[in-house]
């Protein structure tokens, strides 16, 4: 999935505020010319995230690996891409469509090509499917393509990881999901994430 892209050439974000741990935020008006890199994410609550770095600590790491600061942690549902920045408004009211509450249940470490370490769900939700499936269909009412990769929903914990040794224990982490957010991924200077509409 692309939040190995997005996630991991950002430094941190803002200081969260609200139940994510990230923060809605305005653009400004003399930034409506330029362009945006977006995607569109399941974020953790403080405590689903702590459950998170208290795995990823256990993991044994090569001197190679980079974890995955806590701030980025998250589960990419579409990497969207670069977009004017006019048309954020538009997306805002086009991206919003029925989230039924669920369970996410992340069971499964693997380490994918590229030393990518990943903690994913074994048997996603079948209202993650459908979240998926209907943003999905709003991109594209919107004029946007989607990405060609199979949907594999999983967080990312750490990157450059090949030969990582993970916990003896298994694991499950447990999410209550009841709404997405959609994330401006930003460079540069002021580089960092910042969540531009929370859908709950």
């Amino acid at each position: 999935m692309p939040d190995d892209a997005e996630d991991g050439r950002s430094a941190p974000p803002p200081a969260s505020q609200g139940r994510r741990s990230a923060a809605t935020t305005p653009v400004a008006e003399h930034d409506a010319a330029a362009s945006c890199r977006l995607f569109l994410a399941l974020w953790p609550t403080p405590a689903e995230k702590e459950a998170l770095l208290h795995y990823q600590r256990r993991w044994s790491w090569p001197p190679t690996a980079a974890p995955v600061a806590a701030e980025r942690l998250h589960l990419t549902l579409h990497f969207i891409g670069a977009l004017p920045r006019s048309r954020l408004p538009e997306l805002s009211t086009g991206l919003r469509v029925a989230c039924d509450p669920f369970e996410l249940v992340l069971d499964r470490a693997e380490i994918w090509p590229r030393g990518l370490v990943v903690l994913r769900a074994t048997s996603p939700a079948a209202a993650l499917q459908q979240l998926h499936g209907r943003l999905g269909e709003a991109l594209q009412a919107l004029g946007l393509s989607l990405e060609k990769r199979r949907f594999r929903p999983h967080v990312t914990l750490a990157r450059r990881a090949a030969g990582s040794l993970p916990p003896l224990a298994g694991v499950e982490l447990r999410w209550l999901v009841s709404g997405y957010t959609l994330v401006e991924s930003l460079a540069g200077a002021a580089a960092g994430y910042v969540v531009r509409q929370r859908y709950d």
